[in-house]
C-alpha cells in the first residue's frame, strides 16, 4: 500500500493531466522551495569564504602559540622557557614580543600608538614584512629603526626615509616622587621609519621596532620579554604543544592560541553567520507555506478521486500518505534544485569573480559540504513538518457531502 501511495502521488505531481490551477501552484511551491534553498546555500558559501578569508588576513599578524606570564608582564626565569622551546621538536621558531602604548611626535603632531618591540626572529614566526607596501622591514642594525602602521603614519605624515624625517616616542617612567627635571617624566628616543605596513584593523596605530627599544624606554634588562610568540612546524598539533608546555613551564604561564587571541574577532563572526543562519531559516519557513497551499489545493482537486480510492478499499491512513508523499516529492525536488543551481552560481563567482564586495575585493566563496546538509536539514525539516501537518485529513472530509 505505501507503494501504492507513492506512486499516486508522484503521478499528481507529474502527470500533464489535470488542473491547470494544481499544477502551476505546485511547481510554484517547487520553485519557491528551490529560491530559498539557492538563497541559504549562496550565503551559508559567502560566510565560509570570509572565514578563510578572515584568516588568511591575520595569519601574518598573530603567532601559533602566545605565552604570557599570570604575575606581572615581564616574563621570569627566560632562560628556562628559551630552554624547554628549544628542545621541543614540534617548535619551529619562536621570538620575543615587548609592546607598550607610546606618545609619538613629530612636527607638532602628537598620537598614542602600540610600540611592539620584537627580536630579528619575529618575522619567522610572523612574516609580517610580506604586508609591507612602502618601504623596507628594519635591518636592526639600529635599535630606533621601525616600521609604521599605515594610518598611524597618514595622520602624522611622517616621511619613509633612509637619513632624515625623525619622530620621538615618549614612554612614562613608573615611579613616585618629585618631579625636578623633564627626564623624570618620561624616557624619549628619536625613530626612523624605514617601511610601511597594512595593520589590517588587528595592528592598526601600530610601531614594529627591535626590542633593545623597547627596553631602553621601560629601562628593562637584556633578553626582557612580556611575551613570546610561537610558529609551530605543524598548526594542527597547537592544542598537544599547548599542553606539553604548560607542563614544562610549570605555574605562572599561560599559553593562548591563535583562535583564543582573536576570541573576540571570532565570536563577531560567528554570531553574524549565526543571524543569517536564522534569517533565511525564516524565509524557508515562509516558503514551506506554498507548500501547505499546494498540498490543500491538491485535496480538493483530488477530492472525488479519494472517495472513490477510500470506496475501492484504501485505507484512510493510506490516502493521508498520498498527501504527505506529495509535500515530501516537492520538498526534494525544491532542495535538489537549490543545491544544483546554488553550487553552480558559486563556482560562477568562483571562476569569474563577478560579484564585489567593493572595486578590487570579489565577494568569496568556499563550497563546504557541511553546508550542503545545513541548508538540506532545514528545509527538510520545515517541509517535511507541513507537509506531515497538512496531510492529516479527517475521515469527515471524505464522508461529507
Amino acid at each position: 500500500m505505501k507503494n501504492i501511495a507513492f506512486y499516486i502521488a508522484s503521478r499528481y505531481l507529474l502527470s500533464k493531466k489535470g488542473s491547470t490551477a494544481v499544477t502551476f501552484i505546485t511547481w510554484l511551491a517547487v520553485g519557491a522551495m528551490t529560491v530559498a534553498v539557492t538563497a541559504m546555500f549562496v550565503i551559508i558559501s559567502v560566510f565560509s569564504g570570509l572565514e578563510d578569508l578572515n584568516q588568511e588576513l591575520i595569519s601574518n599578524l598573530h603567532a601559533d602559540l602566545t605565552i604570557k606570564s599570570t604575575n606581572g608582564k615581564t616574563l621570569k626565569d627566560f632562560d628556562k622557557i628559551n630552554s624547554v622551546l628549544k628542545n621541543n621538536k614540534e617548535i619551529s621558531h619562536f621570538s620575543r614580543v615587548i609592546e607598550e602604548k607610546v606618545y609619538i611626535n613629530y612636527n607638532g603632531k602628537g598620537d598614542i600608538a602600540y610600540l611592539r618591540g620584537v627580536d630579528s626572529a619575529y618575522t619567522k614566526v610572523n612574516p609580517i614584512d610580506k604586508d609591507i607596501f612602502y618601504g623596507s622591514y628594519p635591518t636592526f642594525k639600529y635599535s630606533n629603526e621601525v616600521l609604521m602602521e599605515n594610518s598611524l603614519d597618514n595622520r602624522l605624515s611622517i616621511p619613509v626615509s633612509p637619513s632624515s624625517g625623525y619622530a620621538t616616542v615618549f614612554m612614562p617612567k613608573p615611579g613616585t616622587g618629585i618631579i625636578n627635571r623633564e627626564e623624570d617624566i618620561y624616557n624619549k628616543k628619536d625613530i626612523l621609519v624605514t617601511g610601511i605596513f597594512s595593520g589590517k584593523d588587528q595592528l592598526d596605530n601600530y610601531i614594529i621596532s627591535p626590542i633593545e627599544l623597547a627596553e631602553e624606554l621601560l629601562d628593562l634588562p637584556k633578553h626582557s620579554a612580556y611575551q613570546i610568540v610561537v610558529k609551530l612546524k605543524n598548526p594542527d598539533n597547537t592544542n598537544t604543544v599547548k599542553q606539553q608546555l604548560l607542563s614544562a613551564l610549570g605555574k605562572n604561564i599561560e599559553i593562548k592560541t591563535k583562535e583564543e587571541e582573536n576570541a573576540a574577532f571570532w565570536k563577531m563572526i560567528n554570531t553574524e553567520k549565526l543571524f543569517i543562519y536564522l534569517i533565511f531559516a525564516l524565509v524557508i519557513f515562509i516558503t514551506t507555506f506554498n507548500l501547505a497551499g499546494a498540498i490543500i489545493i491538491l485535496q480538493l482537486d483530488k477530492k472525488q478521486q479519494a472517495k472513490s480510492l477510500v470506496s475501492l478499499g484504501l485505507p484512510l491512513s493510506h490516502l493521508r500518505q498520498i498527501y504527505f508523499y506529495t509535500g515530501i516529492l516537492i520538498v526534494v525536488l525544491g532542495i535538489i534544485s537549490g543545491l544544483i543551481l546554488g553550487t553552480a552560481l558559486c563556482y560562477f563567482q568562483q571562476y569569474t569573480e563577478f560579484f564585489k564586495a567593493n572595486e578590487t575585493l570579489p565577494f568569496p566563496i568556499k563550497i563546504v559540504g557541511k553546508n550542503y546538509l545545513i541548508v538540506s536539514l532545514t528545509a527538510g525539516l520545515f517541509g517535511f513538518g507541513i507537509s506531515w501537518v497538512f496531510s492529516k485529513i479527517g475521515k469527515d472530509y471524505i464522508t461529507k457531502n
